[in-house]
């Protein structure tokens, strides 16, 4: 039994967000506060660094999130500082730092970002769990140092990887013993990605796709760790041969608001007849399982940084077979190596057609092992990983 009571309430936990906005790591760890606040005795919370943020040409309000407001529904008490991540610290806002995390027994900081503000407070002296999402620690500049320090002082406890190629890269990059980087897989909510006979036909049908047309998503913010570039050129080699074809991209910066894209977009797809209806410029959206049914393909291009990717499994659960490089985990969440492609275009775009021309065999098989996707495990993990850490014990995570 845990150091609380069967009957006491459970540890209290503050989850410490840079920001609400659009991405895969926000989403997944959304998901575990809701879960664990409602299906165990722990009482979680949710302090935002900042209430707004402008990312991939794109200005994102915390109050308008979908997270945001899914945490709100839940009846989660979120806290979100007045600034945006460029602002410099007030003597107000570390107090709110340091008093949030002082009164919590534990604190997860979503990804390395938050460390720095948690540093300069001593973390109101609880332990932390850092939530890793990404396989690049070279590219986290000052918040992999903030890691490193804080698990040398003892303020973090352990860094839970979603992926083992983010255990991998974080153990090489900083030396921690991985005892203290437990790998956390993603997964999805199966009840919500489901597929669905009825969303395919409609959303097919707001799209204008024939029933025999293939229909590519790319779920992915305009980054240049997204390599959006590829897809496009990788597209405009794979209309040549189905030209009838529909691409949706959505996400932040996705946009015909945004002209870096739309400059790719009609550089690379001037000489196809059907770029002006059948590219589809989505921007941020709340309705992916509907996206994710309507697709045949569910594609990544990454350049690096990827770990678990959460667009191939919820794309996966709905029903679409997915196409990646092997950035990651992405090979192995795939589960065939049909599946993942090199990066030049050309090749990308075979690998489309052929995942297209095979995707009842790739999806009966996804279909077959659908549970591996679910993200129950992933709650429980966590749930045990937050135990352990408030109980003050040594932590055995080597298992």
């Amino acid at each position: 039994m845990a150091w609380w009571g069967a009957n006491e309430d459970g540890p209290r936990v503050l989850s410490v967000y840079e920001g609400f906005f659009s991405g895969g790591a926000r989403v997944l760890h959304t998901s575990v506060v809701r879960s664990l606040e409602t299906t165990t005795a722990q009482q979680h919370s949710v302090l935002s660094l900042t209430d707004r943020s402008v990312r991939e040409a794109t200005t994102q309000r915390a109050f308008d999130d979908a997270g945001y407001r899914r945490l709100a529904e839940a009846g989660i008490p979120i806290t979100a500082l007045c600034r945006q991540v460029t602002d410099p610290w007030s003597e107000l806002d570390l107090a709110t730092v340091e008093r949030l995390s002082g009164a919590a027994d534990v604190v997860l900081s979503l990804k390395e970002q938050p460390l720095g503000a948690l540093a300069a407070t001593g973390a109101g002296g609880t332990p932390v769990i850092t939530c890793l999402h990404r396989s690049d620690p070279e590219h986290q500049g000052r918040a992999l140092e903030d890691l490193v320090r804080l698990v040398d002082q003892g303020v973090v406890a352990a860094a839970a990887c979603c992926a083992e190629s983010t255990q991998a890269a974080y153990h090489a990059a900083t030396g921690i013993p991985l005892a203290q980087l437990p790998v956390i897989p993603n997964g999805v909510d199966l009840r919500r990605f489901r597929p669905s006979a009825d969303e395919r036909i409609g959303l097919r049908r707001e799209l204008g796709a024939a029933d025999d047309a293939p229909v590519l998503v790319l779920a992915a913010r305009f980054d240049p760790m997204k390599d959006v570039g590829l897809f496009v050129r990788a597209a405009a080699s794979f209309v040549r041969a189905r030209p009838d074809a529909h691409l949706v991209l959505c996400g932040a910066g996705m946009s015909a608001t945004n002209p870096a894209l739309t400059g790719l977009l009609g550089a690379a797809l001037a000489r196809w007849p059907g770029a002006d209806r059948q590219v589809h410029l989505l921007g941020i959206r709340t309705d992916m399982p509907r996206l994710y049914n309507a697709a045949d393909l569910v594609v990544l291009t990454s350049a690096y940084g990827e770990a678990a990717p959460l667009s191939l499994l919820e794309g996966m659960a709905c029903g679409a077979v997915p196409v990646t490089m092997s950035v990651g985990d992405a090979a192995a969440m795939v589960g065939d190596p049909r599946l993942v492609v090199g990066r030049d275009p050309v090749e990308v775009a075979r690998g489309w057609l052929a995942a297209y021309e095979q995707r009842e065999e790739h999806a009966e098989r996804i279909h077959r092992d659908r549970q591996r996707l679910s993200d129950q495990r992933c709650f429980d993990a966590y749930a045990a990983l937050v135990a352990e850490v408030a109980s003050g014990a040594e932590l055995d995570l080597a298992g």
